[in-house]
């Protein structure tokens, strides 16, 4: 676990967990009673099942993402009004926070914004039809350094969760570096962050 998360209280978010892992195992349990009855059709409650733990992930993982974000930016919180309300709206998106790796090395730079974060000017960013949509922002402190940056590509296959570019970009730059990278999808709407590597859905519509 990253030393930034270290100081989080965990505590609330294991017992939202708790309670909903149990429920889970309730329905789970309810399910085994019914499968002696030939006519009942099971696949409804196999989609439920299904959906209820991937709200348990986003869950969980929007907690740790405001954990690993919050030593680093103030504004953490406008990161995620953004994520939502693009997320909502199916804009395409990908932010990149510098953390303790410096990123100047590893990306090819874009157009200077040197702003304050707000998610109102993020969210016009990443308009459909702006000019500065395309690549990523990169935010350092509580500064929107730049847009139009084009982050390094992973080479990982076989991944159902990297769909695309921004997703490929994402995992990419979080690969060489300890960076924060947050990524919505255009085709779908989901939203999800990249640490290390990995790619964890934040928000599934």
């Amino acid at each position: 676990m990253p030393t930034s998360a270290l100081n989080c209280d965990f505590s609330p978010m294991k017992k939202i967990i708790k309670e909903d892992i149990e429920l889970m195992i309730a329905n789970l349990d309810e399910l085994i009673h019914t499968l002696d009855d030939e006519g009942d059709c099971l696949l409804g409650d196999f989609e439920k099942i299904k959906k209820n733990f991937m709200h348990i992930e986003s869950s969980a993982a929007t907690f740790y993402l405001n954990c690993y974000l919050s030593p680093y930016i103030e504004r953490y919180m406008d990161l995620s009004l953004t994520i939502q309300s693009l997320s909502d709206r199916r804009h395409g998106a990908l932010i990149a926070v510098e953390r303790c790796d410096p990123l100047d090395g590893l990306l090819q730079p874009g157009i200077p914004i040197g702003a304050p974060i707000t998610h109102s000017l993020l969210e016009s960013i990443f308009y459909p039809g702006s000019p500065l949509h395309d690549g990523a922002v990169l935010i350092k402190a509580n500064q929107i350094v730049s847009a139009k940056n084009i982050l390094p590509l992973t080479n990982i296959q076989g991944n159902d969760r990297i769909t695309g570019t921004r997703h490929r970009a994402a995992v990419g730059l979080t690969e060489h570096s300890d960076a924060i990278v947050l990524v919505v999808s255009e085709e779908t709407g989901k939203a999800s962050f990249a640490s290390k590597g990995q790619l964890y859905p934040v928000i599934t519509p």
